[in-house]
């Protein structure tokens, strides 16, 4: 399964917010992207049917090794384009903001070329 923008959004939102808190709930992922609970409850459906998430008897959210694959994978990009923005002068929550915007549509070629590129220039 190819996953879209959104999904993409809410596995990164998953884990980041896994890393601060023990349990993640459907209510703490519609906070933190200011998004109604339906719309969540109706996009973590589709992630536990394809194999990215679990509900858990709590109904804390878990990501599976799938899941948690693609979430370090947008994570890295978010990380990496932020570090590339900042590197040119753009102001921290504008370099933030528009990496997550750029980590769903940037191709694997360039993020390469990004990532050796940063790695020389560190």
């Amino acid at each position: 399964m190819v996953l879209h923008e959104s999904q993409e959004m809410y596995l990164e939102t998953i884990l980041r917010l896994s890393e601060i808190k023990d349990e993640v709930h459907a209510i703490d992922v519609a906070n933190e992207l200011g998004f109604s609970r339906p719309s969540v409850s109706i996009a973590l459906k589709s992630l536990k049917e394809n194999g990215y998430i679990e509900v858990l008897s709590d109904q804390s959210i878990k990501l599976t090794s799938l899941g948690l694959n693609a979430a370090n994978a947008v994570f890295e990009k978010h990380k990496a384009l932020t570090s590339l923005l900042e590197s040119f002068g753009v102001n921290p929550k504008t370099a933030e903001d528009d990496a997550c915007k750029i980590e769903h549509i940037i191709s694997d070629e360039t993020f390469e070329k990004i990532k050796e590129y940063l790695a020389k220039n560190k």
